[in-house]
Protein backbone atom coordinates (compact mmCIF):
# COMPACT_ATOMS: atom_id res chain seq x y z
CA UNK A 1 0.00 0.00 0.00
CA UNK A 2 1.05 3.64 -0.38
CA UNK A 3 2.74 5.14 2.63
CA UNK A 4 1.70 8.51 3.99
CA UNK A 5 4.90 10.09 2.69
CA UNK A 6 4.91 8.72 -0.86
CA UNK A 7 3.11 10.57 -3.63
CA UNK A 8 1.32 8.27 -6.04
CA UNK A 9 2.29 8.46 -9.71
CA UNK A 10 -1.09 7.73 -11.17
CA UNK A 11 0.30 6.56 -14.50
CA UNK A 12 1.45 3.47 -12.59
CA UNK A 13 -1.23 1.42 -10.81
CA UNK A 14 -1.03 0.86 -7.08
CA UNK A 15 -0.34 -2.63 -5.78
CA UNK A 16 -3.71 -2.78 -4.07
CA UNK A 17 -4.57 -5.81 -1.99
CA UNK A 18 -2.74 -8.20 -4.28
CA UNK A 19 -3.96 -10.66 -6.89
CA UNK A 20 -4.74 -13.56 -4.56
CA UNK A 21 -6.68 -11.34 -2.16
CA UNK A 22 -8.66 -9.76 -4.98
CA UNK A 23 -9.57 -13.22 -6.24
CA UNK A 24 -10.82 -14.19 -2.77
CA UNK A 25 -12.76 -10.95 -2.34
CA UNK A 26 -14.59 -11.44 -5.64
CA UNK A 27 -16.04 -14.72 -4.37
CA UNK A 28 -16.86 -13.18 -0.98
CA UNK A 29 -18.56 -10.18 -2.54
CA UNK A 30 -20.71 -12.34 -4.80
CA UNK A 31 -21.64 -14.51 -1.83
CA UNK A 32 -22.68 -11.38 0.07
CA UNK A 33 -24.72 -10.19 -2.89
CA UNK A 34 -26.46 -13.56 -2.93
CA UNK A 35 -27.28 -13.08 0.76
CA UNK A 36 -28.97 -9.78 -0.08
CA UNK A 37 -31.18 -11.61 -2.58
CA UNK A 38 -31.86 -14.38 -0.06
CA UNK A 39 -33.06 -11.81 2.48
CA UNK A 40 -36.36 -11.53 0.62
CA UNK A 41 -35.43 -8.46 -1.41
CA UNK A 42 -37.97 -7.42 -4.03
CA UNK A 43 -36.40 -7.85 -7.47
CA UNK A 44 -38.78 -5.28 -8.96
CA UNK A 45 -37.74 -2.56 -6.50
CA UNK A 46 -36.06 0.49 -8.02
CA UNK A 47 -32.50 0.97 -6.81
CA UNK A 48 -32.25 4.46 -5.25
CA UNK A 49 -28.55 4.85 -6.05
CA UNK A 50 -29.06 3.64 -9.65
CA UNK A 51 -32.61 4.87 -10.33
CA UNK A 52 -32.75 3.57 -13.90
CA UNK A 53 -32.43 0.00 -12.63
CA UNK A 54 -34.54 -2.43 -10.68
CA UNK A 55 -32.75 -4.77 -8.31
CA UNK A 56 -33.06 -7.50 -10.95
CA UNK A 57 -31.40 -5.27 -13.55
CA UNK A 58 -28.64 -4.27 -11.13
CA UNK A 59 -27.80 -7.88 -10.34
CA UNK A 60 -27.77 -8.80 -14.03
CA UNK A 61 -25.53 -5.83 -14.85
CA UNK A 62 -23.10 -6.77 -12.08
CA UNK A 63 -22.97 -10.47 -12.91
CA UNK A 64 -22.72 -9.67 -16.61
CA UNK A 65 -19.68 -7.46 -16.02
CA UNK A 66 -18.03 -10.28 -14.09
CA UNK A 67 -18.81 -12.75 -16.87
CA UNK A 68 -17.34 -10.36 -19.43
CA UNK A 69 -14.12 -10.00 -17.42
CA UNK A 70 -14.01 -13.77 -17.00
CA UNK A 71 -14.22 -14.27 -20.75
CA UNK A 72 -11.45 -11.74 -21.39
CA UNK A 73 -9.11 -13.39 -18.88
CA UNK A 74 -9.93 -16.98 -19.85
CA UNK A 75 -9.46 -16.29 -23.57
CA UNK A 76 -6.42 -14.04 -23.01
CA UNK A 77 -8.23 -11.52 -25.21
CA UNK A 78 -6.02 -8.88 -26.78
CA UNK A 79 -8.88 -6.71 -27.97
CA UNK A 80 -12.29 -5.84 -26.63
CA UNK A 81 -15.08 -8.41 -26.79
CA UNK A 82 -18.63 -6.98 -26.69
CA UNK A 83 -20.33 -8.07 -23.49
CA UNK A 84 -23.49 -9.04 -25.35
CA UNK A 85 -21.54 -11.76 -27.19
CA UNK A 86 -20.30 -13.41 -23.97
CA UNK A 87 -22.28 -16.59 -23.17
CA UNK A 88 -24.42 -16.23 -20.07
CA UNK A 89 -23.67 -12.52 -19.56
CA UNK A 90 -27.32 -11.49 -19.81
CA UNK A 91 -28.29 -13.64 -16.87
CA UNK A 92 -30.81 -16.43 -16.42
CA UNK A 93 -34.04 -16.66 -18.36
CA UNK A 94 -36.18 -16.49 -15.23
CA UNK A 95 -36.40 -13.41 -13.01
CA UNK A 96 -36.50 -15.25 -9.72
CA UNK A 97 -34.22 -15.14 -6.71
CA UNK A 98 -33.43 -18.83 -7.18
CA UNK A 99 -32.42 -18.36 -10.82
CA UNK A 100 -30.28 -15.32 -10.09
CA UNK A 101 -28.66 -17.03 -7.11
CA UNK A 102 -27.61 -20.06 -9.15
CA UNK A 103 -26.30 -17.80 -11.92
CA UNK A 104 -24.28 -15.70 -9.48
CA UNK A 105 -22.79 -18.79 -7.84
CA UNK A 106 -21.62 -20.06 -11.22
CA UNK A 107 -20.38 -16.58 -12.14
CA UNK A 108 -18.16 -16.43 -9.03
CA UNK A 109 -16.74 -19.89 -9.62
CA UNK A 110 -15.94 -19.17 -13.27
CA UNK A 111 -14.05 -15.95 -12.58
CA UNK A 112 -12.13 -17.47 -9.68
CA UNK A 113 -11.18 -20.35 -11.98
CA UNK A 114 -10.15 -18.04 -14.82
CA UNK A 115 -8.03 -15.89 -12.53
CA UNK A 116 -6.51 -19.01 -10.97
CA UNK A 117 -5.45 -20.15 -14.43
CA UNK A 118 -3.74 -16.83 -15.08
CA UNK A 119 -1.38 -14.65 -13.13
CA UNK A 120 -1.47 -10.97 -12.24
CA UNK A 121 0.82 -10.10 -15.15
CA UNK A 122 -0.90 -12.27 -17.76
CA UNK A 123 -1.53 -9.99 -20.78
CA UNK A 124 -5.25 -9.31 -21.26
CA UNK A 125 -7.08 -6.47 -22.97
CA UNK A 126 -8.55 -3.87 -20.61
CA UNK A 127 -9.97 -0.40 -21.10
CA UNK A 128 -7.51 1.00 -18.58
CA UNK A 129 -3.92 1.92 -17.94
CA UNK A 130 -2.76 -1.65 -17.30
CA UNK A 131 -3.55 -4.54 -19.65
CA UNK A 132 -3.26 -7.57 -17.38
CA UNK A 133 -5.42 -10.10 -15.60
CA UNK A 134 -4.46 -8.30 -12.37
CA UNK A 135 -6.34 -5.22 -13.55
CA UNK A 136 -9.53 -7.25 -13.92
CA UNK A 137 -9.10 -8.95 -10.54
CA UNK A 138 -8.96 -5.58 -8.82
CA UNK A 139 -11.62 -3.91 -11.00
CA UNK A 140 -14.15 -6.68 -10.47
CA UNK A 141 -13.52 -6.68 -6.73
CA UNK A 142 -14.60 -3.07 -6.47
CA UNK A 143 -17.30 -3.29 -9.11
CA UNK A 144 -18.84 -5.87 -6.81
CA UNK A 145 -18.25 -3.85 -3.63
CA UNK A 146 -20.05 -0.80 -4.96
CA UNK A 147 -22.92 -2.63 -6.64
CA UNK A 148 -23.39 -4.80 -3.55
CA UNK A 149 -23.77 -1.52 -1.71
CA UNK A 150 -26.43 -0.48 -4.26
CA UNK A 151 -28.31 -3.73 -3.74
CA UNK A 152 -27.92 -3.71 0.04
CA UNK A 153 -29.16 -0.14 0.42
CA UNK A 154 -32.07 -0.85 -1.94
CA UNK A 155 -33.03 -3.80 0.26
CA UNK A 156 -32.91 -1.61 3.38
CA UNK A 157 -30.07 -3.61 4.91
CA UNK A 158 -26.87 -2.37 6.59
CA UNK A 159 -23.81 -2.30 4.35
CA UNK A 160 -20.36 -3.23 5.60
CA UNK A 161 -17.03 -3.72 3.88
CA UNK A 162 -13.64 -4.57 5.34
CA UNK A 163 -11.50 -1.47 5.95
CA UNK A 164 -8.59 -2.56 3.78
CA UNK A 165 -10.99 -3.36 0.93
CA UNK A 166 -12.69 0.03 1.25
CA UNK A 167 -9.30 1.76 1.24
CA UNK A 168 -8.22 -0.15 -1.88
CA UNK A 169 -11.51 0.83 -3.53
CA UNK A 170 -10.78 4.50 -2.87
CA UNK A 171 -7.25 4.12 -4.24
CA UNK A 172 -8.58 2.48 -7.38
CA UNK A 173 -11.33 5.07 -7.86
CA UNK A 174 -8.74 7.87 -7.80
CA UNK A 175 -6.68 5.97 -10.38
CA UNK A 176 -9.75 5.54 -12.59
CA UNK A 177 -10.68 9.23 -12.38
CA UNK A 178 -7.10 10.18 -13.20
CA UNK A 179 -7.06 7.84 -16.18
CA UNK A 180 -10.40 9.10 -17.49
CA UNK A 181 -9.27 12.68 -16.99
CA UNK A 182 -6.14 12.06 -19.07
CA UNK A 183 -7.94 10.13 -21.80
CA UNK A 184 -10.00 11.31 -24.75
CA UNK A 185 -13.17 10.26 -22.91
CA UNK A 186 -12.95 13.15 -20.46
CA UNK A 187 -14.51 16.19 -22.11
CA UNK A 188 -14.82 17.93 -18.72
CA UNK A 189 -11.29 17.13 -17.51
CA UNK A 190 -10.20 20.80 -17.29
CA UNK A 191 -12.58 21.26 -14.36
CA UNK A 192 -10.31 18.99 -12.30
CA UNK A 193 -7.32 21.23 -13.00
CA UNK A 194 -6.13 24.52 -11.57
CA UNK A 195 -3.56 24.99 -8.82
CA UNK A 196 -4.24 26.17 -5.31
CA UNK A 197 -7.11 23.85 -4.41
CA UNK A 198 -7.11 20.56 -2.53
CA UNK A 199 -9.47 17.92 -1.16
CA UNK A 200 -8.88 15.67 1.83
CA UNK A 201 -10.66 12.40 2.56
CA UNK A 202 -10.32 11.34 6.21
CA UNK A 203 -11.66 8.18 7.81
CA UNK A 204 -12.42 8.58 11.49
CA UNK A 205 -12.52 4.89 12.35
CA UNK A 206 -9.56 3.37 10.53
CA UNK A 207 -7.87 0.50 12.38
CA UNK A 208 -4.27 0.81 13.51
CA UNK A 209 -1.84 0.39 10.64
CA UNK A 210 -4.22 1.57 7.92
CA UNK A 211 -3.49 5.06 6.63
CA UNK A 212 -7.02 6.12 5.69
CA UNK A 213 -6.33 9.68 4.55
CA UNK A 214 -6.23 10.78 0.93
CA UNK A 215 -4.95 14.23 -0.03
CA UNK A 216 -5.92 15.30 -3.55
CA UNK A 217 -4.18 18.40 -4.90
CA UNK A 218 -5.24 20.19 -8.07
CA UNK A 219 -2.56 21.44 -10.43
CA UNK A 220 -2.54 23.14 -13.81
CA UNK A 221 -2.12 19.81 -15.63
CA UNK A 222 -4.68 17.89 -13.54
CA UNK A 223 -4.69 16.46 -10.04
CA UNK A 224 -2.36 14.35 -7.94
CA UNK A 225 -2.96 12.44 -4.76
CA UNK A 226 -1.19 10.66 -1.98
CA UNK A 227 -2.09 8.69 1.10
CA UNK A 228 -1.62 11.01 4.04
CA UNK A 229 -3.11 14.02 5.77
CA UNK A 230 -2.56 17.74 5.33
CA UNK A 231 -4.39 21.03 5.08
CA UNK A 232 -7.00 21.18 2.33
CA UNK A 233 -9.55 23.50 0.77
CA UNK A 234 -12.30 21.04 1.69
CA UNK A 235 -12.38 17.91 3.86
CA UNK A 236 -14.76 14.95 3.70
CA UNK A 237 -14.59 12.94 6.91
CA UNK A 238 -16.49 10.14 8.59
CA UNK A 239 -16.42 6.36 8.99
CA UNK A 240 -14.41 4.79 6.18
CA UNK A 241 -17.34 2.93 4.64
CA UNK A 242 -19.44 6.11 4.58
CA UNK A 243 -16.59 8.14 3.08
CA UNK A 244 -16.28 5.49 0.36
CA UNK A 245 -20.00 5.55 -0.37
CA UNK A 246 -20.18 9.35 -0.37
CA UNK A 247 -17.16 9.62 -2.66
CA UNK A 248 -18.76 7.09 -5.01
CA UNK A 249 -21.99 9.16 -4.84
CA UNK A 250 -23.85 6.34 -3.08
CA UNK A 251 -24.73 8.39 -0.02
CA UNK A 252 -25.75 12.07 0.12
CA UNK A 253 -23.36 14.42 1.86
CA UNK A 254 -26.12 15.75 4.09
CA UNK A 255 -27.46 12.56 5.65
CA UNK A 256 -25.46 12.98 8.86
CA UNK A 257 -23.03 10.12 8.23
CA UNK A 258 -20.18 12.24 6.89
CA UNK A 259 -18.96 15.76 7.60
CA UNK A 260 -17.87 18.35 5.03
CA UNK A 261 -15.58 21.12 6.25
CA UNK A 262 -14.39 23.97 4.06
CA UNK A 263 -15.28 24.76 0.46
CA UNK A 264 -18.29 22.51 -0.15
CA UNK A 265 -18.54 23.77 -3.75
CA UNK A 266 -15.20 22.16 -4.62
CA UNK A 267 -16.33 18.78 -3.31
CA UNK A 268 -19.64 19.11 -5.17
CA UNK A 269 -17.69 19.91 -8.35
CA UNK A 270 -15.54 16.80 -7.91
CA UNK A 271 -18.57 14.57 -7.36
CA UNK A 272 -20.23 16.05 -10.45
CA UNK A 273 -17.23 15.79 -12.76
CA UNK A 274 -15.41 12.69 -11.49
CA UNK A 275 -17.66 10.07 -13.04
CA UNK A 276 -17.10 6.79 -14.80
CA UNK A 277 -19.31 5.23 -17.44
Amino acid sequence: MISSSDEQDLDVPAAGLGYARHREEIVREIDRLRLVLASGADLTRQVPTCPDWTLDALVRHTGGAVRWATHLVRERAQENVPEETVPGAAGPAGSTVEALDAWLAQTAAELADALGGAGPDTPVWTWGWERTAGFWARRMTHELVVHRADATLAAGLPFEVRPEVAADALDEWLEIVHFIQRSEQAERAPELSGSGRSLLLRATDAPDGLDAHWLITFEDDGFRWRRGSGSATVELSGPLTDVLLAFYRRRPLDDGRVTVTGDRALLDLWLDVATFG
